[in-house]
């Protein structure tokens, strides 16, 4: 079995605590809302979480199989592990929530394994994730540059007309822009570096962040070629799978419901856009009055269809990001697919015009 560094630091790497939850002292109550797994129960809460740092962890996955718990060092590690294996959880933060679960599951999947277990890991199944992620530090330390702080950064407003006054949608701080580089929420990012404070940071100012894959770096993934693209609209999650159907990466995603459905059936790839503008037409939106004006958002990682824009044959619909990665997975869209910024940018890459989309 091979072992992962979890953090590195000046004193050299700092291996992960995971020891077998049970006998840990985790109280027994169950993790609530987004730590939920797909039926509705997980571990209990790790008491390990609020001591999660760049020094704190130690020892290493030593006994199988481990209990998943809520929160703490596991999942965050099995996210790390997941997102670098093209099984995205999401944005990154600690909990096992149901992207988590579902990236677990897929992997199982893709890698013939039993996927029924959602809240713990067998040996073989994280030595799979181990070799899938390349066996590189899970967590990295980060040095804050200039160009990390030359901005523009932007108050958002909440009113769309506002919006449309900005010259950009852009990030709102250096933090939200060094949490999205390395698929993490913001209060991992605060926990990981409690020290530092995210919204005063400086050149040279060192952060803990997550050891994701270098998106200019090569990815063996990436040498396979993308048949078609699958949409999931009861599970929320897009596949780009091979001719043979094999998953080569997933993504949990944001699908239309109720009164603004995704759609059903085959479709194409049309275009894709990086940096997009939005066109807000209230025509489109249920919940607003058909009379209001329309408005041409601009550009930006804060728009509402974040930095990407993958057109369908399906007028009006697509594939894009968004402002709100937390919230991928967990609410509806009007009917688009909504990714987080990192996966979206990921799946721009891989698609092109003409490339098959499966809605089911």
């Amino acid at each position: 079995m091979a072992l992962i560094p979890f953090f590195t630091s000046k004193s050299g790497p700092v291996l992960l605590m995971a020891a077998l939850i049970a006998g840990n002292g985790a109280p027994p109550e169950a993790a609530k809302g987004a730590n939920q797994g797909t039926n509705g129960a997980t571990a209990p809460a790790d008491s390990t979480f609020a001591r999660i740092s760049g020094r704190s962890a130690s020892s290493i996955f030593v006994k199988f199989p481990v209990r998943i718990p809520a929160d703490g060092a596991i999942p965050l590690a099995l996210e790390i592990l997941l997102d670098r294996a093209n099984f995205s959880p999401g944005a990154i933060d600690g909990s096992w929530g149901r992207n988590a679960v579902k990236a677990l599951r897929w992997f199982r999947l893709a890698n013939d394994m039993d996927s029924s277990a959602a809240t713990s890991i067998d040996r073989v199944t994280y030595d799979r994730l181990v070799a899938a992620s390349q066996s590189v530090a899970l967590t990295q330390t980060y040095r804050v540059t200039h160009e990390d702080l030359a901005g523009p950064f932007v108050t958002i407003p909440e009113l769309v007309y506002s919006q449309a006054k900005l010259k950009c949608l852009c990030y709102t701080s250096a933090a939200e822009e060094i949490g999205e580089r390395f698929h993490a929420s913001s209060k991992l990012l605060a926990q990981l570096n409690p020290r530092v404070k995210l919204d005063h940071l400086a050149p040279g100012t060192r952060l803990i962040v997550p050891n994701v894959r270098d998106p200019a770096a090569a990815n063996p993934a990436d040498s396979l070629l993308i048949a078609r693209l699958v949409i999931s609209k009861t599970g929320f999650w897009t596949h780009a799978v091979d001719s043979a159907g094999h998953i080569i990466y997933h993504f949990p995603s944001t699908l239309g419901a109720g009164y603004d459905p995704s759609p059903t059936g085959d479709f194409k790839v049309t275009d894709v856009s990086s940096d997009p503008a939005f066109h807000y037409q209230p025509k489109l939106f249920h919940e607003v009055p058909d009379t209001k004006p329309d408005a041409h958002l601009p550009p930006g990682p804060n728009s509402p269809v974040g930095v990407v824009w993958i057109s369908l044959s399906k007028p009006h619909y697509g594939i894009h990001g968004t402002s709100s990665p937390e919230t991928i997975g967990y609410v509806s869209s009007h009917g688009c697919v909504r990714l987080t910024n990192w996966d979206a940018l990921k799946l721009a890459e891989i698609v092109e015009p003409g490339t098959p989309v499966e809605f089911r």
